[in-house]
């Protein structure tokens, strides 16, 4: 379905930093049947719009060489849309978490800033003046969820409660916590907890719609990347896989269960 505008406080845009800009275009176009457009950003660089039936999803830039002697590696990164970037950036520190450098304009685009939360994962702030995020959802190609793994969810939740005004909805006999702004679910929350979640750190897990999870998964492994976690069944969610593109880049895909009547 067409996305117009997100509301204050839910993901609104995704975004791949990558080592490797033009063969992750090739698999990401390849594996989703999206189309790209490049818009310079300097002299050397440009950042591609990747659409799905002609409505934007997310970006794909390139790692700057200093981006890459850091260590940065490839990584997905989620936006979520506020009121004023300047206004929800002053609140990260006193909430816990760490700013990444004052709010600043994206062109005529909007004005976004980067901070982390208390336990470390990453995500942006967005104000939008030209370009709202988003346009598509619900399909195949697009975003389906946001799902927050984290080392300390008691925490996190706080955080997040002060930041954009959260509640938090838990699933009965489950470690699992829905975010909700009002009636509407922005997202999940899951503990980093056992031998297997070991030397994770906190992040956002994004995760793309699709038509066949093991279909998707298996065209994964066959084209360069790899599967983290195989497909899955999540009673009347639907059936989920972890993968990992060629350069690194970790996401998920999922093919929703059918609504019920």
């Amino acid at each position: 379905m067409d996305v117009a505008t997100h509301a204050p406080g839910t993901f609104c845009w995704v975004e791949l930093g990558t080592t490797d800009k033009p063969e992750a275009r090739r698999f990401y176009e390849a594996l989703f049947g999206w189309t790209a457009q490049e818009y310079p950003i300097g002299p050397d660089e440009s950042y591609a719009i990747v659409r799905q039936s002609g409505r934007d999803v997310g970006g794909i830039y390139g790692l700057r060489a200093d981006q890459r002697t850091q260590g940065v590696p490839t990584h997905w990164l989620c936006y979520i849309s506020v009121a004023n970037a300047d206004a929800a950036a002053a609140l990260v520190v006193p909430a816990g978490g760490t700013l990444m450098g004052p709010a600043f304009d994206v062109g005529t685009n909007g004005r976004m800033a980067v901070a982390a939360d208390p336990t470390g994962a990453m995500f942006a702030l967005w104000q939008p003046t030209g370009h709202a995020g988003s346009g598509i959802g619900a399909v195949p190609g697009s975003v389906s969820w946001f799902e927050l793994a984290s080392t300390d969810a008691a925490v996190a939740r706080t955080f997040y409660t002060k930041l954009f005004g959260w509640s938090w909805q838990e699933y009965p006999g489950m470690s699992y916590h829905v975010a909700m702004l009002g009636e509407a679910r922005v997202g999940g929350l899951m503990p980093l907890a056992g031998d297997e979640s070991k030397g994770i750190p906190s992040h956002w897990m994004i995760y793309f719609e699709v038509a066949d999870c093991d279909e998707r998964a298996n065209w994964v492994a066959s084209n360069g990347g790899a599967v983290v976690v195989p497909p899955t069944d999540i009673p009347s969610v639907g059936r989920f896989a972890v993968l990992r593109d060629p350069q690194g880049g970790v996401f998920s895909i999922i093919k929703s269960a059918a609504p019920t009547s």
